[in-house]
């Protein structure tokens, strides 16, 4: 047996900052778990120790706790509070999906369509169609915003949005959902989200857009960073990282 591991540590918004990189390999004594990764960062990386509190850690994907193994080769994800479907910085989680937008649920590297989501869940016996559109204010408690730069820890983000589709649609008969976010840069005035549902019947249809939305705002690890007029920036970090809900 190896007497040490080497497992892969990406750092999202604020821990991304904190760790001086979006990726970083950490060595560590074969059978560690992720508090034994902690510590060692805490000492590697001292700015992260005021960060902990609010951090999400998942392994491979998953959310972990403390005393969850590691194995030699695993990515270990430092997720922060996340924006409502925004962020910042990318790294090698980043990389484009092999054919972006090829799913109607999913995430998006350029513009958003609407129509687009709209075909996916349209149909006639669904009589219903709500359209939500999660757009860029110009302003945030009084600094003017010229636009945002979204990112993702984009496999588990795309999972999470499967998932919430999936538990809708097993929740309503004859309902169907479409959810898209954009990452990258994105101006003031244009969609970041995009939520399409039909249903036969409006009420489910109401119903379904709004949990989507809360479900995206509190358990997709996606971020985003707000770029003022005056030429600052901040990480806007709110909603706390939940475990995906259960139906």
């Amino acid at each position: 047996m190896a007497a040490t591991i080497r497992v892969r540590v990406l750092g999202f918004a604020t821990a991304g900052e904190a760790l001086g990189a979006g990726e970083i390999a950490v060595e560590l004594p074969a059978g560690s778990r992720v508090e034994d990764l902690r510590l060692r960062l805490d000492a590697d990386h001292p700015a992260l120790g005021s960060l902990w509190s609010r951090l999400a850690v998942a392994v491979d994907g998953e959310l972990a706790a403390a005393d969850a193994p590691l194995e030699d080769g695993c990515e270990v994800a430092l997720l922060p509070p996340v924006s409502g479907g925004s962020g910042a910085g990318a790294t090698a989680a980043d990389a484009p999906d092999p054919d972006p937008g090829a799913e109607a649920t999913g995430l998006a590297d350029g513009p958003l369509d609407p129509a687009r989501a709209i075909a996916a869940v349209a149909g006639p016996g669904r009589g219903a169609v709500v359209v939500f559109l999660g757009t860029v204010r110009d302003e945030h408690r009084g600094r003017r915003v010229t636009g945002l730069a979204y990112s993702a820890y984009r496999s588990m983000a795309a999972a999470v949005l499967r998932s919430i589709v999936a538990d809708l649609e097993a929740g309503a008969e004859g309902l169907r959902a479409a959810i898209v976010h954009r990452l990258g840069e994105v101006p003031v005035g244009e969609p970041s989200v995009v939520i399409a549902v039909a249903a036969p019947h409006r009420a489910a249809a109401y119903e379904a857009s709004r949990t989507a939305l809360e479900r995206l705002k509190a358990e997709a690890p996606i971020w985003k960073r707000e770029r003022y007029a005056d030429g600052g920036a901040a990480w806007r970090e709110e909603e706390p990282l939940a475990a995906p809900a259960r139906t």
